[in-house]
């Protein structure tokens, strides 16, 4: 499917055909930068009498948090021009409609005229396809028919409530009054403005005394609950500040509630089981460090160890939103309970109050893979480390065995690829989870309008066209896994534009073989990216293929 969003395209469409009515009808760069995502660039509809018939034909989704769309129309016929318009909703309980003009007038003259069409949506989630439809005339027998479609989302926690919007007309023939009720608008507008800015730096010092840096507070506060039940070792340096009173164990369940409004039973579940005195972790140093989330690398004091132990922490940072906390918690804890070599476990979690939550997972030795094979192609300590054909296959294989035990267990991982492994100096490899994969990796995830970032470049076809992930979905991610390794974490796609991606698969195309990659390996990523799921191997498949091809590669050192 050719995709709508790319500018280049939309202008330069030539499947146009001439039109009776003489204006235009754009988007203005506001606008298209709202919808599409796109900046400095105007989208016309139609331009001088000329239809876009592929920008008018396209569906775009209208993400949640926007509940108006603003069109701008002109007059080029030189005397008015009559218009009627409509809108068609397939679910009126879940989305209404309004305009600010009427449904029948005519295109005045005088310059630019920007209208709004706003969108109510009803009380619960939902997709809602509805259509716009503009026919404008320039006589009796000649009338100009456009239907813009859209699918609007909606979500409860994010329904319009907001005032209807006053006509904005640009022209030259502004008259007196609306420019003195323009003048009081943006009055109020800055008002409000300072009156926010207040509240927030108001809110942001209190809070910024209250939670302090952690790294600060892991190494130089005392304890905040005592460590006499353990192993009879001193008190600790805690993770939290020593105003904050150390929270009973059971108090994990009702701030994991406050996170997520619907967290399931199987995770609160987890989270009572797994959950650790934050006074027992201290952090030593940054590991990675991405918009809301951070990873540390520091140590654990186990009741009843007689030293700590090294851990890797994942926690998010003071200003992230609720729903990002309960996703790291949710695709932190994935992995839990589950036991296997190439599988990195979750040691603990951490949700007290009125402090940032983390996970805990062992660290010995491992580092993230993409950070790995980078540093193996641009090293700054010395050569750069080039990877045999064999040790790409035996990483390959781990990891394969490390999917083919989730896929036992009945689990998907959905996001596969090596900024999810960890590997360390003996290229034993680890599968993790995703938890602030996003965050940490923003460059490989990208946002197709829809409000939800996906690892576009790493998706089977079915994932991207209908968000459908299954173990055959694991498979091609698997084979674009195995492309990082014996490229050395190149950007897979790099010339293909994410909106373009369902359209450049379908058609066919593939990542490329990569220099120096044996064709067997290649057959091997060829057949993980088979257009039908049903095509395509399966793990154990690929274990006999990747392990016989280990032999022959044995035979020959």
């Amino acid at each position: 499917m050719f995709l709508l969003w790319r500018l280049a395209v939309l202008l330069l469409v030539v499947t146009a055909r001439p039109a009776a009515s003489y204006f235009n009808l754009f988007l203005t760069q506001m606008e298209v930068r709202k919808l599409l995502g796109l900046s400095n660039a105007e989208l016309f509809y139609v331009k001088e009498g000329v239809i876009n018939e592929y920008a008018v034909k396209f569906v775009v989704p209208v993400p949640a948090q926007l509940h108006k769309l603003h069109f701008t129309w002109e007059n080029l016929a030189g005397r008015p021009l009559p218009y009627t318009m409509s809108v068609d909703i397939s679910n009126p309980s879940a989305l209404s409609s309004s305009l600010n003009i009427s449904q029948a007038g005519d295109i005045p003259l005088g310059g630019l005229q920007t209208w709004a069409l706003s969108l109510h949506c009803g009380p619960y989630d939902a997709e809602i396809d509805f259509t716009l439809r503009i026919n404008v005339s320039l006589s009796r027998k000649n009338t100009t028919h456009l239907e813009f479609r859209r699918k609007k989302i909606c979500l409860k926690d994010k329904s319009y409530t907001g005032p209807e919007e006053v006509l904005v007309a640009v022209s030259g023939s502004t008259s007196g009054g609306q420019i003195f009720y323009a003048a009081i608008g943006c009055a109020c507008a800055v008002i409000a403005t300072i009156f926010v800015l207040v509240v927030v730096y108001y809110l942001r010092n209190k809070k910024t005394r209250r939670h302090r840096d952690p790294l600060q507070e892991s190494r130089g506060l005392s304890s905040a609950c005592s460590m006499e039940r353990g192993a009879g070792v001193g008190p600790a340096q805690t993770f939290l500040s020593p105003e904050t009173p150390p929270p009973a164990s059971a108090a994990s369940g009702s701030s994991y509630r406050r996170l997520d409004d619907r967290p399931s039973r199987e995770l609160h579940e987890r989270i009572q089981e797994i959950t650790v005195q934050r006074c027992r972790v201290r952090l030593l140093s940054i590991e990675m460090e991405g918009t809301f989330g951070r990873v540390y690398r520091g140590s654990y004091h186990e009741e009843g160890a007689l030293s700590p132990r090294d851990v890797l922490v994942k926690t998010a940072a003071e200003h992230a939103s609720q729903s990002q906390v309960a996703l790291l918690l949710r695709e932190g804890l994935a992995l839990y309970g589950l036991s296997h070599p190439a599988l990195l476990p979750v040691l603990g979690v951490s949700i007290e109050d009125r402090s940032a939550p983390f996970l805990l997972y062992p660290h010995t030795g491992y580092r993230n893979m993409k950070r790995f094979l980078l540093r193996c192609k641009l090293s700054s300590e010395g050569p750069p480390r080039a990877l045999t054909t064999q040790e790409v296959v035996e990483m390959a294989l781990q990891a394969a065995k490390g999917v083919q035990y989730l896929h036992r267990k009945r689990l998907v991982h959905r996001d596969l690829a090596a900024r999810n492994c960890v590997v360390d100096d003996d290229l034993r490899v680890q599968i993790t989870d995703n938890a602030l994969a996003r965050d940490l990796f923003p460059q490989d995830y990208h946002c197709l309008g829809d409000n939800e970032n996906r690892p576009i470049k790493w998706l089977a076809i079915e994932s991207l066209l209908t968000k459908t992930f299954t173990t055959a979905s694991d498979v091609w991610a698997f084979g674009v896994l195995l492309w990082e390794l014996t490229t050395l974490a190149q950007q897979p796609y790099v010339e293909v534009d994410p909106f373009e991606m369902a359209s450049y698969l379908r058609d066919g195309y593939r990542l490329a073989q990569p220099i120096n990659c044996p064709d067997e390996l290649f057959a091997v990523m060829a057949y993980c990216w088979a257009m039908s799921a049903e095509e395509r191997p399966t793990f154990s498949q690929l274990i006999i293929c990747l392990q016989d091809f280990h032999t022959q590669l044995t035979r020959y050192v």
